[in-house]
């Protein structure tokens, strides 16, 4: 298309520029939403009980004290088994009145499926005889008491030999623990506000002055959500499609397509 001689061409310079200033604006509005598009998809959270970040350790502290009752052990059974589809990583430490890791960080999550059987109440042999959980390996080496500073404490120090972005703690309790522990608990749950270690926590029927308690000593933004049982429907353990960031995409390329549809480029020179 030859162009059109204008005698006065100089002043359409200007409005030339602001176009080619929002053809530019446009192009890097594009560019960032696909690589905001990828880096979601890098570093997805994914949406299992609590948001986890993905491909990133995280450390589950499971409360298997006395003071979990029955009616509990179906939702510590629905946790570990809706974290072992999750597809991430996680360390196990297993605590009551002291603690110990049972799963190194980085082992498979499908590798908490194995301890999900300990909490699940067999199929009733006969009618009339009330079931029973299966014996666990800690209840011969654990005693009643419950110290949820001692899984916390051992989980801090795992949390932070990762390097320097610390693995996310996951607690998994009712939250009750003994009044003679209090004291170190505030303690730790202090170093992990220090240390910038992430923590979730994953209730099992906590009483509201124990939650208050967690409440008042997490680092801010830590969760507290309800535990799951195994008869319940599993929440997702998939990470959610960025659905609003494509829909932006398509708008700005939208716009862009009506920019040239309803108004061509038009060619012109000076006189």
């Amino acid at each position: 298309m030859s162009a059109i001689p204008l005698a006065d061409a100089p002043a359409l310079r200007a409005p030339a520029r602001r176009t080619a200033g929002v053809l530019a604006v446009l192009a890097a509005l594009g560019l960032a939403a696909v690589a905001a598009f990828l880096l979601l998809s890098r570093h997805p959270h994914t949406r299992t009980i609590v948001p986890l970040p993905a491909h990133a350790d995280t450390i589950l502290v499971l409360d298997v004290s006395a003071s979990i009752s029955s009616d509990t052990y179906s939702r510590i059974g629905g946790t570990l088994a809706a974290l072992s589809r999750s597809g991430e990583r996680f360390g196990l430490v297993v605590f009551s009145d002291q603690a110990y890791e049972a799963l190194p960080p980085g082992a498979p999550a499908a590798d908490l499926a194995p301890f999900v059987r300990y909490f699940t109440l067999p199929p009733q042999a006969r009618p009339g005889f009330a079931q029973t959980f299966p014996p666990n390996p800690w209840s011969s080496s654990f005693s009643a008491g419950t110290r949820i500073s001692a899984g916390m404490d051992l989980a801090h120090s795992i949390a932070l030999a990762g390097g320097r972005h610390p693995a996310t703690v996951v607690l998994v309790s009712d939250l009750d623990d003994n009044p003679g522990d209090l004291t170190r608990l505030a303690t730790v749950l202090l170093a992990y506000r220090r240390d910038g270690v992430p923590v979730r926590i994953v209730g099992l029927n906590p009483a509201p002055n124990d939650l208050a308690f967690f409440q008042r000593l997490l680092p801010a933004g830590s969760k507290v959500v309800q535990a799951p049982t195994l008869t319940q429907a599993p929440p997702h353990d998939t990470t959610p499609f960025p659905w609003a960031l494509v829909a932006l995409t398509l708008v700005a390329a939208a716009a862009v397509a009506l920019r040239f549809g309803w108004a061509p480029r038009l060619d012109w020179r000076s006189e």
